[in-house]
């Protein structure tokens, strides 16, 4: 097993609600010089999501902002949490990694999953209820092609003839798998190289089912996103951007993001999403706590990440807490890790 502490990284969607409205440019060129910053902080990746078609300009492009931020950075890792796969023509989709993974140096993870927005998949063209095929297609289709194949794909939803997709990655990216369900951490478990998750509870659901499919515990690599407000005073700033987290919450409620018979109605107000748990508010004592814990219990974790700012939230306010997390928590848990036994 691997004894290198996990990295940390930045989560960007860059959202634009209407009631908070700023120069959309501007958020993205800042939050860019934000991530180029946080790398000489020591983060140590940058994560990008993506929806279509939203009021607040939840980002419709990623793969461009990755292009952008392998080119501002050095080091850092840049990945796609997540790129919904069957929005996408698979063939394409493997075609503009492999770009990225040369022009960054190898720098590059691609994060799929199944999406759940109905108003995207009907606009483009597809079916909601064919996510689970339309992932599991798109997958094979992105391995094959990183592999030069010449061999012609016959799936349920895609065929190409037996032509070679060019040119081929010299690193070949991680083919990472956002799950938060138990037959998505399956999947991801099944036939990807890593699961992203949104729930820490998740980790041991991911290694029983990498333990299932016959996998590698010691090969396992969990990349785990953090709902958690990491502050000197985290009351304090949690009342200065609560506002800001109610909105993103019940916003994903809205769209459908929580599946299954546990689906939360929308949350009244920022004291409900605390009584809910669905976010956490920690000092840095407590912070580097848990992520130790969960680093020791759990050593398949490579990457711990935090949004980086919440929707329509200051990208000033946002570096205060990575600056924060610089400072007190990242360097402590690597110092805790490397001291382990």
């Amino acid at each position: 097993m691997t004894s290198n502490a996990p990295t940390f990284g930045l989560w960007y969607d860059f959202r634009n609600p209407a009631q908070w409205r700023q120069p959309l440019g501007a958020l993205y060129r800042d939050s860019i010089d934000q991530a180029v910053w946080a790398e000489q902080l020591g983060f140590g990746s940058a994560w990008l999501s993506e929806h279509h078609f939203a009021e607040d300009d939840y980002a419709s492009s990623p793969l461009t902002v990755a292009a952008a931020l392998g080119a501002r950075t050095t080091t850092m890792r840049i990945g796609t949490n997540i790129v919904v796969a069957g929005l996408h023509e698979p063939v394409r989709l493997a075609e503009d990694a492999a770009a990225l993974s040369l022009m960054s140096g190898g720098r590059f993870d691609l994060g799929v999953g199944l999406g759940y927005r109905e108003a995207e998949f009907t606009a483009f063209g597809r079916r909601v209820k064919q996510r689970p095929s339309l992932l599991e297609d798109s997958i094979a289709v992105i391995r094959r092609a990183w592999s030069g194949s010449t061999e012609p794909f016959e799936g349920k939803r895609f065929a190409y003839p037996g032509l070679p997709v060019t040119p081929l990655p010299e690193v070949t990216p991680r083919l990472l798998i956002g799950a938060q369900s138990e037959p998505g951490i399956d999947r991801a478990a099944r036939v990807g190289d890593g699961v992203i998750t949104l729930s820490n509870d998740h980790c041991q659901v991911y290694l029983d089912a990498v333990r299932r499919h016959g996998g590698n515990l010691d090969e396992a690599r969990i990349y785990a996103s953090q709902w958690a407000i990491v502050a000197e005073d985290p009351e304090r700033v949690w009342a200065q951007i609560s506002d800001h987290v109610l909105y993103q919450l019940n916003k994903y409620i809205e769209w459908g993001s929580f599946e299954g018979p546990n689906q939360p109605s929308q949350f009244a107000d920022a004291q409900a999403v605390l009584d809910a748990g669905a976010y956490r508010l920690m000092d840095a004592s407590m912070a580097v706590d848990e992520l130790v814990t969960l680093a020791t219990t759990y050593p398949q974790i490579r990457d711990f990440h935090y949004w980086a700012q919440y929707p329509g939230e200051s990208v000033e306010s946002g570096s205060a807490r990575i600056q924060y997390l610089a400072d007190k928590v990242i360097p402590e848990v690597t110092r805790k890790l490397a001291d382990r036994p």
